[in-house]
């Protein structure tokens, strides 16, 4: 990332997400005019490669660009990163055509896409979906409901996991325009973080695409390996959470009377100051670190047959866990710091609180996360499912 595009990003947060006229912490019908303010940053859709007319940015370069959109507000940063999802299972699985009618569009207009994998019924077991999809001619069709899903109605298009109807051991990845009839948004959630996202549930009825929408692969291991992308930058989100967090506290600190001082010349506070730096230190080590493992398999000529060969990677899992963590034990004693109004709606620290949990909950719990962790990567090469 250049110099100027750093210096242009922390314009853009200072501006729109941290000034006196920032209203990100609301529920609005329609996206917020700060995404089309971001468009102008030229820095949209960031990551998509250059041959589609995207920037081409690393993974790398895209944990520094959202650890600063983060620390001006975490719903914010998760509308205009978490299209990378889908994207990234177009690019690696679908046809030049695909690339060509969809990636291309996104990186010209800066829009976003969609990924419905999620379900009511099956929650993080993705081998239990019920929406099915049928072959019928040169057509597939496909029917089910999908619980979370963000971006969904803007986006350009969504790409759709979906049971094979022939053959319910198979999965299917399929690219779907956003104005394909049967498409139709059932709620947008109500969440208590993030509230500048927009993620909704969403039936699909007898929605009908050409037969070569349909990705390369089996659509769980092609989420899966879009996953890997997405939690990288959930868990970067963390990051800028928790280094805003830490600032709000100097600042109250500073002004804070403590005995014969201020708050500011406690050694408690300066032991728990520094643990929260360690912390935010640590966590974007990590993050960095994972982001780099998967831009060396994108940088392959093989990319696409190495991660279907590799899958989950080992280090989006555990910095997703470790900042999802690391950044609640911040959030909590940052809270604990300004007492009573930390449990209020009067100062920042709320919101803060709020969005950072979600790190630990979207795109497969803690639990889940510790699963998988053990099952490919704990539990003997031999016994591995």
């Amino acid at each position: 990332m250049k110099p100027e595009d750093l210096k242009t990003l922390r314009q853009f947060v200072r501006s729109e997400l941290t000034g006196d006229n920032a209203q990100v912490d609301t529920l609005t019908d329609k996206p917020l005019p700060v995404y089309d303010t971001f468009r102008e940053t030229g820095l949209a859709n960031w990551w998509l490669p250059q041959e589609v007319g995207g920037r081409g940015l690393s993974l790398e370069d895209s944990v520094e660009i959202v650890n600063e959109i983060a620390y001006g507000d975490a719903g914010v940063a998760f509308t205009l990163f978490i299209s990378v999802l889908g994207t990234t299972m177009v690019q690696l699985y679908g046809s030049e055509e695909l690339k060509a009618r969809y990636l291309e569009p996104m990186a010209a207009r800066g829009s976003f896409c969609a990924t419905l994998g999620s379900e009511r019924n099956a929650g993080s077991e993705l081998s239990k979906i019920e929406t099915v999809v049928t072959r019928d001619g040169d057509d597939l069709v496909i029917t089910g409901e999908k619980f979370f899903s963000t971006n969904t109605d803007f986006a350009d298009f969504l790409v759709v996991v979906a049971r094979a109807a022939d053959d319910p051991e198979a999965y299917h990845a399929i690219v779907v325009p956003r104005g394909t009839p049967g498409v139709e948004i059932v709620k947008r959630w109500d969440v208590i973080g993030l509230r500048a996202s927009h993620t909704y549930q969403v039936k699909l009825d007898g929605c009908r695409v050409p037969a070569d929408h349909r990705l390369e692969g089996s659509g769980l291991r092609l989420l899966e390996i879009g996953l890997n992308t997405s939690r990288i930058l959930i868990a970067a989100t963390a990051i800028g959470i928790a280094r805003r967090i830490r600032d709000h506290c100097m600042t109250y600190a500073k002004s804070k009377p403590f005995r014969d001082g201020t708050l500011l010349d406690s050694p408690v506070f300066a032991q728990k100051l520094g643990q929260m730096e360690m912390l935010i230190d640590v966590m974007k080590s990590h993050c960095l670190k994972a982001a780099r493992d998967c831009d060396q398999i994108m940088a392959k000529p093989d990319a696409a047959t190495a991660f279907a060969r590799q899958g989950t990677l080992k280090s989006a899992l555990t910095a997703k866990m470790f900042c999802g963590q690391a950044g609640w034990d911040v959030a909590s004693v940052g809270s604990e710091m300004f007492g009573g109004l930390g449990y209020t709606h009067d100062l920042p620290i709320g919101k803060l609180l709020r969005d950072i949990r979600y790190v630990s909950i979207v795109e497969g719990g803690d639990d889940v996360m510790r699963e998988l962790v053990f099952s490919r990567y704990v539990v003997p090469v031999p016994r591995r499912t």
